[in-house]
């Protein structure tokens, strides 16, 4: 067991009226690493002053494609492969599930890998994607539907 602490932090500036309050925010993590939060821009009133910062749903989208990507990484290695680039353009899909309450329904990564020599063959490029899959501990606590549309760049 391992534990993983987030720091978020908001604080008044201004009134708290739902049309006018600041939605930013900020995350800390170990380290010290410190990034902007807001609310994602379709729930933010048009009367609220603009922030830049990562929205929640973001978030779980990033997080949900750097622990796939750690492990593809991590698999690739093991199996002698160089990866040199991998760039994920993830998409998450907000909309009402079956019971009818706004959730992250779908999540889709699309990795592209540029692998230095030889890259693998389709069916091990597949294979690594979906054991990567298989060992995200992200992936393995959500209820969303996770896919991969992964190709060799």
């Amino acid at each position: 067991m391992s534990e993983h602490r987030a720091k978020v932090e908001w604080e008044l500036k201004g009134a708290f009226e739902y049309q006018s309050y600041s939605r930013a925010h900020g995350m800390e993590f170990d380290g010290g690493i410190r990034v902007p939060g807001n609310a994602a821009a379709a729930n933010i009133p048009a009367t609220v002053p603009a922030a830049h910062g990562v929205d929640p749903e973001q978030a779980f989208v990033a997080s949900l494609s750097a622990c796939h990507m750690l492990w593809f990484l991590h698999l690739a290695s093991r199996a002698k492969l160089t990866v040199v680039r991998y760039v994920d353009e993830a998409c998450g899909i907000l909309e009402k599930n079956a019971a009818g309450v706004a959730a992250m329904t779908r999540v889709t990564l699309r990795p592209a890998v540029s692998f230095a020599g030889t890259p693998p063959g389709a069916e091990e490029h597949a294979r690594l994607h979906h054991d990567a899959h298989q060992r995200c501990f992200i992936a393995n606590s959500v209820k969303s539907e996770v896919t991969c549309e992964a190709s060799i760049a």
